[in-house]
């Protein structure tokens, strides 16, 4: 199967079709309402159905709960911000496109991982209407921020005919990565957050492959993704070590060091640098910023909201 290297539009005013404008007229009534506090890389965030969200996440959020239909190939990439989803999209681009490019030649060497894969909540917005989304050939392959139980149940019930590939990571890392990337990527007028701030504010409403596994085993791990997607990996490719390649494409390490990720491609419409995503990759990088006490305190809440369900980080 052949997926196009493909950039995507940027949001500009577009004419919205009458099912747009329903759904942003209910986004204008509702935002007002809701409480709202400081974000980490956005000047306010509003909660909505237990969730913290910018304004960008919300109304994308509900444009796909009003608008977005489901495919039987259709696969979703889910994720929380800074829980490895740069990492897991390329390797699952590079999966389901192994036959389709050379990895002397990939476009994951070119372009970002951004401009391969669109991102679910804000693409939805573009031409004002879904015949964006809906254009792109099968399978489309999406990746998204939204949490769970803001999806339809079209797109989440047993009957639903998407598969989502979800990635979790230890919190302890999640929240220096986050605090790292939030003080790179906000706006200058916003005060940067202090690690005391970030870890409040991380605590206050803490909601599985696992990042620390893909570091241990990542080939086990593309092969679990291969299996669960449909496309297991055939003697022959074992053969050919394809496992290998992709493992090695994906890495931090090359992905990193390529040309397309380390310009600055900050611009008005998306103020986040390809650089800015590519930090350390690196499991346990919490030690050199967590106090015992913070330590602790994530370790307890991690364990009160994993207990009973056979989920830890080891």
């Amino acid at each position: 199967m052949e997926t196009p290297l493909t950039f995507f539009p940027t949001d500009k005013e577009v004419e919205l079709d009458e099912g747009y404008q329903k759904t942003y007229k209910n986004f204008d009534e509702l935002l007002p309402t809701l409480p709202s506090r400081r974000g980490w890389w956005f000047d306010q965030l509003f909660q909505y159905q237990g969730f913290w969200l910018s304004a960008f996440a919300l109304r994308g959020t509900m444009l796909v709960h009003d608008h977005f239909e489901p495919r039987p190939t259709d696969i979703i990439v889910a994720t929380s911000p800074k829980c490895g989803t740069t990492w897991l999209k390329a390797l699952v681009y590079a999966i389901i496109n192994r036959d389709s490019f050379d990895f002397s030649d990939h476009p994951l060497s070119k372009a970002s991982h951004r401009d391969l894969m669109i991102l679910l909540e804000l693409h939805i917005r573009g031409r004002g209407s879904t015949s964006f989304v809906d254009g792109l050939p099968s399978p489309r392959v999406i990746s998204t921020h939204i949490p769970f139980s803001l999806f339809p149940r079209r797109i989440t019930d047993d009957s639903s005919p998407c598969r989502f590939v979800y990635l979790c990571r230890d919190p302890k890392d999640v929240l220096v990565s986050k605090w790292h990337f939030s003080n790179k990527v906000k706006p200058k007028e916003l005060p940067s957050l202090t690690l005391e701030e970030a870890f409040e504010s991380f605590c206050e409403g803490v909601l599985f492959l696992k990042y620390e596994d893909m570091k241990k085993e990542p080939w086990g791990c593309v092969r679990k993704v291969a299996e669960f997607l449909g496309v297991s990996f055939s003697a022959e490719e074992e053969k050919k070590e394809i496992v290998k390649e992709i493992v090695k494409l994906c890495s931090f390490e090359n992905m990193s060091n390529q040309d397309v990720n380390k310009r600055d491609t900050k611009n008005r419409e998306y103020p986040v640098s390809n650089a800015d995503f590519f930090r350390k990759g690196e499991v346990g990088d919490w030690v050199n910023h967590l106090s015992p006490q913070m330590v602790e305190a994530l370790d307890k809440i991690t364990y009160q909201k994993f207990e009973g369900s056979g989920l830890s980080f080891n």
